[in-house]
């Protein structure tokens, strides 16, 4: 049974300091206020806790109640992976849409209305921008996520993001360091790991966190990958060498050093997470995320309980963690002034009322229209290349399995959209273990127009030979991409939208139908 740490001394409270929890429901629960009351400064935020944003503005201020100046996070990147609108997807579309656009300012003023949502909300840090570059395509959790494979690109347009967030008072969090954009295995299910030299690291994975550094991130997430050229042993997160060697003195970083969640098989089945928090602290982490799946008082109790059992068995200086608490409240500080400055004693009106009129929307579609690519078919007659879909066609979602980080709770597509604009639009979704999808997919469309929806067909062999039969069958097809353009352009009209998003699947589904 575990004993738990009583009181509140200085101890107990920089071990609470440290901590990034989350929880369950729309309403924070006494549990946790009862925490943030001895010391914890920072929750976690996940779409289960989100309903509306009035409910929101309400939960945030409930929390600043308890502490005035405590951190509310939220991993809400736009595009794929959403918080705000996780049961409808996102206003905004993701960075690759953004870097295929490659218009910093578009990049900027997308960032800036997301950081203004946010703040409204009463949300002060923002688990993002992903700052991974992309270099694997077959990369299962990155992929749309990040800006792009070219480093340069990556880079300008994470400084770029991370200038318009901060602008609207919300502290970015950039990840994920040293870069996880060469993995081939999700970190959520294992410990992945990067083979390439020194060299490679630095003319690659390190050129965005560079500019990140540059434009002031007021934080930084650390990634559970196995790099052997920066330590053979350890995982970036738990390595001295990376975090504290690299990341604070090379390459000069001064703000807060966030773990990714620690309830990831990377860490969890590896060192557990009362065990890999101590590391993570001792490796210079200042916080530690935990929430996602591990979710109430008994985890924080644990993880604060294996701190201060540390500090007082010589494995973690106690210096080591007061730094790391002080760091935690700089930033939550740095929080209250902004909003101060800013003039917000509180989350907006429009906020508790429900989302603000246009400008976010605008903005996101904007970008979303921008970022298409639209690719008129070789095999296909002229006529048929440029027709538009003018009456109600039957939308085919081939659908991969979800990795954690998108979830499979937001919807995505373009049948949606496609219904509003063509009303009677059918759909239905196929899986890899629909063996026979393009046969079922022609059989119920009869003589309506294909669209058939795709994501990262290049990592999906089920979803290319099912495409291969579709096109023989009828050349008509319209293809829409909405993962990773990587595979070569197909059917009458392919578009690729390079996100998921709600706004990239309604500027797809413009095009199908010609308005």
């Amino acid at each position: 049974m575990t004993t738990f740490a009583r009181g509140t001394d200085t101890l107990t409270r920089d071990a609470l300091a440290v901590l990034q929890p989350g929880f369950l429901g729309t309403a924070a629960p006494d549990w946790l206020l009862r925490r943030v009351g001895e010391g914890l400064t920072s929750v976690g935020l996940f779409g289960r806790n989100i309903a509306s944003p009035g409910q929101l503005a309400a939960l945030t201020a409930q929390l600043r109640a308890e502490r005035d100046d405590v951190l509310v996070a939220i991993d809400e990147e736009g595009g794929d992976v959403t918080r705000l609108e996780v049961r409808n997807g996102s206003s905004f579309p993701g960075n690759l849409a953004l870097g295929a656009v490659d218009d910093t300012e578009l990049t900027r003023a997308v960032a800036r209305e997301l950081g203004r949502r946010l703040a409204e909300c009463g949300v002060n840090l923002n688990w993002a921008p992903s700052a991974d570059v992309n270099s694997n395509p077959g990369n299962p959790v990155i992929g749309v996520r990040s800006f792009g494979a070219d480093p340069q690109l990556v880079a300008r347009h994470t400084a770029a993001y991370i200038e318009g967030l901060q602008s609207s008072g919300v502290a970015a969090c950039t990840k994920h360091f040293p870069g996880h954009g060469d993995t081939a295995v999700d970190s959520h299910h294992a410990l992945p790991r990067i083979d390439v030299d020194l060299a490679t690291l630095h003319a690659r994975e390190l050129v965005p966190f560079r500019a990140a550094i540059d434009a002031g991130s007021k934080s930084v997430m650390s990634a559970h990958i196995l790099l052997p050229a920066l330590d053979p042993a350890r995982p970036a997160t738990l390595s001295p060498r990376i975090l504290t060697g690299l990341l604070r003195e090379e390459l000069g970083y001064e703000g807060l050093v966030i773990t990714d969640g620690m309830e990831m098989q990377a860490i969890s089945a590896t060192y557990g997470i009362e065990r890999g928090s101590v590391l993570a602290i001792a490796a210079g982490a200042d916080a530690i995320c935990v929430g996602g799946g591990l979710a109430d008082d008994e985890t924080v109790l644990r993880l604060r309980d294996a701190l201060v059992a540390a500090v007082r068995d010589g494995e973690l200086p106690e210096e080591r963690l007061a730094d790391a608490a002080a760091r935690v409240r700089a930033l939550a500080g740095w929080t209250r002034q902004t909003r101060g400055a800013r003039g917000a004693s509180g989350p907006g009106v429009a906020s508790q009322e429900g989302t603000a009129p246009g400008s976010e929307t605008s903005i996101g579609l904007v970008a979303a229209r921008r970022a298409l690519r639209i690719t008129r078919g070789a095999d296909a007659t002229p006529a048929m290349a440029a027709a538009p879909v003018t009456s109600a066609p039957y939308v085919a979602a081939f659908t991969p399995v979800a990795n954690i980080a998108v979830g499979d709770e937001t919807p995505w597509g373009v049948a949606a959209e496609l219904a509003r604009l063509l009303p009677g639009t059918e759909t239905d979704t196929y899986s890899s273990e629909d063996s026979m999808a393009a046969t079922q997919v022609l059989a119920a469309a009869g003589d309506r127009r294909i669209v058939a929806v795709v994501r990262d067909i290049h990592r999906h062999p089920w979803m290319g030979a099912a495409l291969d039969v579709l096109l023989a069958a009828r050349p008509d097809t319209v293809v829409v991409e909405m993962g990773v353009p990587q595979a070569p352009p197909r059917g009458a009209l392919h578009i690729a939208t390079h996100g998921a998003a709600r706004v990239c699947g309604l500027a797809a589904a413009e095009v199908v139908a010609g308005v």
